[in-house]
């Protein structure tokens, strides 16, 4: 009784970046590749619904290209496996997996006929590996650098040239096929972040550490010009040329993106995109004649149209880090908080993200609880809860007595925050109430007067609230492990309880008694719990990676969405009738389409 593990929907997340470190990115037509964690992202530019995320690799992914003939994909990961597979139809067929260094690959490239594969980073033996993308044997030898190597460029037309750049400063330019030493390029003064060839073949670009860009001969490798017209102040981390080869970018850490003209070497356009450490360009890529992506240190895609200076033409944003908390902002959109403390809103009809402007978390949201009258609370490890309200924090914040474990609102409007040793309940940006206990508070939910507090001691305790006191009513038994997920039916008459076995038990409210504790088919923790406006199925999202529907009238059966958050499901949400939303490690939102058994 399996259900469709294929989502209708992948709200994809940002390109992973770091400080000081050059992000490639990748482009075949209209779609824009990167990596994110132990995914890689396939995203349509134009049409956010069609995304997709490739989820084969064991290991953090570092870099993936599309071949030239657009029907495969190479992506490499942070031990030096590459694994090239099938784009075309949804099977993502694996074509073939090589080891080819013994660290992590920072960069690769196809050729032209999307037979050779170059991968370089940084080995212990080696830095870099030239390879037939179908076998796996070798291509010839990169060799000459010293230091890792931190991309690599490959002229697509013959007689086959290659450039790789590196912490050494050095450019190294081989020739081809078999790929093999030619000559070493010391323009450079510091590292030598980027390195790429036009689509012509007729010239190659580097760009560095010390806010230098070159030209160069593509055939000969021959030094053509330092581009010196109106430089980067800082770093410059990458380069990429327009379809036509008549220009090129660069994106830097001055958080500024130039548009230069090949043949004069001049800067037609720069972009400004403000200050700050997470306006840093750290990557880019150009997608079409008219689309340059430079990507930010935050991860937001900044798509720039040459025609129009001044600012990006849109912006591309989403979460960059896993999503641990949702919930409902609106019809056909809810807020996700992230592991870096940041709030996104999204549309399910769009496919689109936003971020939640003003002053938020610092650290780890922990738990987001729409409260009725349509604000949204959060709470986050920086030991505050704050207030949402219009797609933006409130300003209004309050610190909590210890670190928060998780949040729940009431029809008051008061705020119930369980902590390590009991639960307070803010109200108006004030503290109205404190419950001391004995156990400590693992989850919390509330409907109406009543709050339900779950404990590492696996009971889950009810309690009713006055306005100015909690008092406990019940005690409900029968969960088999750290409660750690609590959630009310929308009639109040249930509350399903999910604990760190897997179990969820299923309880009358008005009985105080146990209805089934058949809701057993989780192997780890239930992170979220979700129940339909009809208040006759809930879903589960579970540490395991799977979603399960479960029936109130039929406890026995389910609906699996198996393998639904690659790392984890930290968060499921209803956004009306059988659409539902997944969230969790992988930083992706998967949007799904419920038929229910009948």
């Amino acid at each position: 009784m399996a259900g469709d593990s294929n989502p209708n929907l992948l709200v994809p997340s940002d390109p992973t970046t770091a400080r000081g470190v050059s992000t490639k990115l990748s482009a075949h037509k209209d779609k824009i590749v990167y990596t994110n964690g132990k995914a890689v992202i396939i995203r349509d530019l134009n049409n956010p619904l069609l995304a997709t995320a490739y989820t084969g690799h064991v290991q953090t992914t570092t870099v993936a290209r599309m071949s030239p003939s657009g029907y495969y994909c190479a992506s490499a990961d942070a031990t030096g496996t590459v694994r090239v597979w099938d784009t075309v139809g949804e099977d993502q067929v694996l074509k073939g997996e090589y080891k080819v260094i013994s660290g992590r690959i920072n960069d690769l490239e196809w050729d032209g006929e999307s037979k050779r594969i170059i991968a370089v980073g940084d080995g212990r033996e080696k830095f870099g590996h030239a390879f037939m993308m179908d076998s796996g044997s070798s291509t010839g030898e990169i060799s000459g650098h010293a230091k890792a190597i931190n991309a690599v460029a490959m002229r697509h037309q013959r007689p086959f040239r290659a450039a790789t750049a590196g912490d050494d400063g050095l450019i190294i330019f081989h020739q081809g096929a078999p790929y093999k030493y030619d000559k070493t390029i010391k323009t450079h003064t510091k590292f030598v972040q980027d390195v790429r060839y036009a689509p012509s073949g007729d010239h190659f670009a580097s760009v560095g550490s010390d806010s230098k860009i070159f030209v160069y001969d593509g055939k000969t490798g021959d030094t053509v010009a330092e581009v010196t017209d109106s430089p980067h102040k800082g770093s410059v981390m990458a380069c990429s040329w327009s379809p036509d080869s008549k220009a090129f970018a660069t994106s830097s850490a001055d958080c500024t993106v130039k548009l230069w003209d090949a043949e004069t070497r001049k800067a037609t356009t720069t972009w400004s995109l403000g200050a700050g450490v997470n306006n840093q360009q750290v990557g880019n890529v150009w997608s079409r004649e008219e689309d340059i992506v430079s990507l930010s240190l935050s991860g937001d895609l900044n798509v720039f149209d040459p025609r129009v200076g001044d600012k990006p033409a849109r912006v591309v944003t989403g979460a960059q880090k896993s999503i641990t908390a949702v919930a409902a902002a609106g019809t056909g959109t809810f807020l996700a908080g992230t592991a870096d403390g940041r709030v996104v809103e999204y549309s399910v009809a769009s496919g689109t993200a936003a971020p939640v402007e003003g002053a938020g978390h610092t650290s780890i949201i922990v738990g987001l609880a729409a409260a009725p009258g349509g604000a949204v609370f959060s709470a986050g490890y920086d030991d505050r809860v704050r207030e949402i309200g219009g797609a933006r924090f409130s300003g209004a914040s309050i610190a909590t007595a210890a670190q928060p474990r998780a949040l729940a609102a009431a029809a008051d409007g008061t705020v119930f925050v369980a902590e390590g040793a009991g639960v307070e309940a803010v109200r108006e940006n004030q503290k109205v109430a404190h419950l001391a206990t004995k156990y400590a508070p693992g989850a919390v939910g509330a409907h109406g007067t009543l709050v339900a507090v779950g404990g590492e001691d696996q009971k889950v305790r009810l309690h009713e609230w006055s306005g100015t006191a909690l008092k406990e009513v019940a005690l409900l038994e029968g969960n088999k492990g750290v409660v750690s997920a609590l959630e009310f039916s929308p009639d109040g008459a249930l509350l399903a309880a999910g604990d760190s076995s897997g179990r969820i038990v299923l309880f009358d409210v008005k009985k105080k008694e146990m209805i089934t504790a058949r809701w057993s088919f989780h192997s780890a923790r239930v992170n979220s719990l979700a129940w339909t406006a009809d208040s006759k199925h809930c879903a589960s999202g579970s540490l395991d990676t799977h979603v399960y529907v479960w029936s109130v009238d039929s406890p026995t059966r389910n609906i699996a969405l198996k393998n639904a958050g690659p790392g984890g499901v930290n968060a499921v949400l209803w956004v009306g009738g059988g659409t539902l939303v997944s969230a969790g490690a992988d930083g992706c939102v998967r949007v799904w389409e419920v038929a229910f058994h009948t």
